[in-house]
C-alpha cells in the first residue's frame, strides 16, 4: 500500500525535490550569498529527512481509513454497512456515500429477484401439485385395465411422466432444503424398495432383473431426499440398461464406518473423457447422445442434493461395461459438520 501512496504523490515528491534543486542552485550561483558547501548539505540532509518523516505520517493517517476497509472487505460480516469505518477526510466520506448507495440499490434488486423467485417457485409448486392430480386419475385408470394389452405400455409412459413432474417438485424445494432437513434412523431395504416399486413398470417394459444384497443395515440420514438420490442413479441405470438386463443394487461397510449403497447396471457404460463431467449441469456425454434420452439434470440434482446432505456420489464405468454408482452415507458424528 506504501507504494501505492508514493506513486500516487509522485508530482508532490518531485515538486519538493525540484524546488531544492533550484533553492540550492540559487545559493551557489548568487555572488552576493556566501554559503559552505557542507553547510548546504547539511540543510538538504535535514530537509529531506524531515520530508521523509512528514510522508511517513501522511501515510499512517490518509492510509487508515483504507486500510480498516480493507480489513472489513476480508471479514465475513453480513452488516457491513453498519461496520463502514470512521472518515477523516472528505475523500473518505465520499467513498463511503457511494458504498451505501451502490449496497442500497444491490439490496434493492436482490430483493425484487427473491421475490420473483418466490413467485415463480410458489408458482412452479402448485402447477406440480395440480398436473398430480390427472397423473393420479390416470394412475387408476390404468390399475383398473391392466387386462389391456397396451396398458404396461401406457404405464412406462405415464411413469416418465410422473418422474418428471416429481424431479420438478423437488428442484422447487431445493433452495429450502436445510429447513426440509430431517434426520431419521432408516433401513437401507425400505429405501432401495420404495423405488423400485416406483420404477417397477419401466423395469417390466424392459424385462430388467433388479437383484438386491445386504440392505438389511441402518443408516442415520433424511429418507425423502435420499431416495430423491437413489431414484436419479436407479432412472439412469434403468434408462441405459440392455433388453433383459440385470441391475444390481447392494450395501456395503467400509473400513471407516461408512455405509456404501451402490447401483450397478449392464448399460453401455460411460466413455473415460466422459466420466469426471457426469455430475456437470447440463452434461449428456456421447452415451446420452446416442439414446436421445439425457436430460443432464438427474445426476447434477442427485450431486448438489448429496453435497447438502453430506452423501458421497462416486462412480466407475468403462465402455461396454456398465457402471456402478455409489451412495456413502456420512457418519453419525458428522452432521454438526454438515449442517454448518
Amino acid at each position: 500500500m506504501i507504494m501505492g501512496f508514493l506513486r500516487d504523490r509522485r508530482s508532490w515528491i518531485l515538486f519538493v525535490l525540484l524546488f531544492m534543486a533550484a533553492a540550492d542552485l540559487l545559493l551557489l550561483l548568487d555572488p552576493g550569498i556566501e554559503v559552505e558547501l557542507s553547510s548546504l548539505l547539511y540543510v538538504n540532509a535535514l530537509l529531506l529527512i524531515s520530508f521523509t518523516l512528514f510522508c511517513f505520517w501522511r501515510y499512517y493517517k490518509e492510509t487508515a481509513y483504507l486500510r480498516e476497509l480493507a480489513q472489513l472487505a476480508e471479514s465475513t460480516q453480513t452488516d457491513w454497512i453498519e461496520a463502514l469505518p470512521e472518515t477523516r477526510f472528505k475523500r473518505d466520506e465520499t467513498i463511503n456515500e457511494l458504498l451505501t448507495e451502490v449496497a442500497s440499490t444491490y439490496s434493492q434488486q436482490l430483493h425484487t429477484i427473491r421475490q420473483n423467485s418466490i413467485v415463480q417457485g410458489d408458482y412452479t409448486a402448485a402447477w406440480v401439485h395440480e398436473a398430480k392430480a390427472p397423473l393420479t386419475a390416470m394412475k387408476l385408470i390404468i390399475d383398473s385395465n391392466r387386462d389391456h394389452p397396451a396398458m404396461r405400455k401406457i404405464e412406462a409412459e405415464w411413469l416418465r411422466v410422473h418422474l418428471l413432474i416429481d424431479q420438478q417438485l423437488y428442484i422447487s424445494r431445493l433452495p429450502t432444503l436445510e429447513q426440509d432437513y430431517t434426520l431419521e434412523e432408516a433401513e437401507l431395504k425400505e429405501l432401495v424398495l420404495a423405488e423400485v416399486r416406483e420404477l417397477r413398470s419401466w423395469c417390466l417394459e424392459k424385462n430388467l432383473a433388479v437383484e438386491t444384497d445386504g440392505l438389511h443395515a441402518q443408516v442415520v440420514t433424511d429418507k425423502k431426499w435420499s431416495r430423491f438420490i437413489f431414484r436419479q442413479i436407479l432412472s439412469n441405470a434403468v434408462k441405459y440398461s440392455q433388453e433383459g438386463g440385470v441391475i444390481t443394487i447392494a450395501a456395503r461397510q467400509e473400513h471407516s464406518g461408512h455405509l456404501i449403497l451402490s447401483v450397478k447396471d449392464e448399460g453401455p457404460g460411460i466413455a473415460p473423457h466422459d466420466l469426471p463431467r457426469i455430475f456437470d449441469k447440463g452434461f449428456t456425454g456421447s452415451t446420452g447422445r446416442i439414446h436421445n434420452a439425457a436430460t443432464g439434470l438427474g445426476l447434477y440434482l442427485a450431486k448438489m442434493v448429496a453435497d447438502r446432505i453430506g452423501v458421497t456420489l462416486h462412480a466407475t464405468s468403462s465402455p461396454s461395461q456398465g457402471t456402478l454408482l455409489e451412495m456413502a452415507f456420512p457418519l453419525e458424528n458428522e452432521f454438526d459438520h454438515i449442517r454448518k
